[in-house]
């Protein structure tokens, strides 16, 4: 039985969330699953993703083969790095400090992400604000001063 790691889409109409599930690779993509280790919502900003990390890394650990996307979303919150040490057989001491140093990466990229979406709604604010004063300026005649 050829294990799969992939996501099982719940949700409404045009409101989609997923589950992270461990499924036989036989069965349909909404169908029967093993197990249930996580959840994904793509519609947040930023996107949430909760996992069960231990049941994680057990499937990948047994051979089970995530797709593309749940590898992408293991890989955003550091498992795939993780398991890596584990099978190069790396301390614990070793392995707490490279996901420390990797947290402090995510963290850091966050910022920098949430920085740039300001930014740019800034300077969407301040164009349309200076838009609406050129627009306003237009409309007024020019005022002369009244003779005497």
């Amino acid at each position: 039985m050829a294990v799969k790691l992939r996501l099982q889409r719940m949700g409404k109409k045009k409101q989609p969330f997923y589950k992270i599930v461990a499924a036989d690779s036989r069965s349909p993509r909404d169908g029967k699953f093993i197990e249930a280790i996580g959840r994904y919502n793509p519609r947040t900003n930023p996107s949430e993703i909760s996992l069960l990390e231990d049941r994680a890394l057990y499937w990948l650990s047994v051979g089970a083969q995530p797709t593309d996307t749940v590898k992408n979303l293991l890989s955003r919150k550091g498992l795939i790095l993780r398991q890596d040490l584990m099978k190069k057989k790396a301390s614990p001491e070793k392995i707490d400090q490279e996901m420390e140093k990797f947290r402090m990466l995510q963290e850091d990229k966050q910022k920098r992400l949430l920085e740039k979406q300001s930014v740019k709604k800034g300077s969407k604010k301040k164009s349309s604000a200076a838009e609406a004063k050129g627009a306003a300026s237009e409309e007024k005649p020019a005022e002369t001063p009244a003779e005497s």
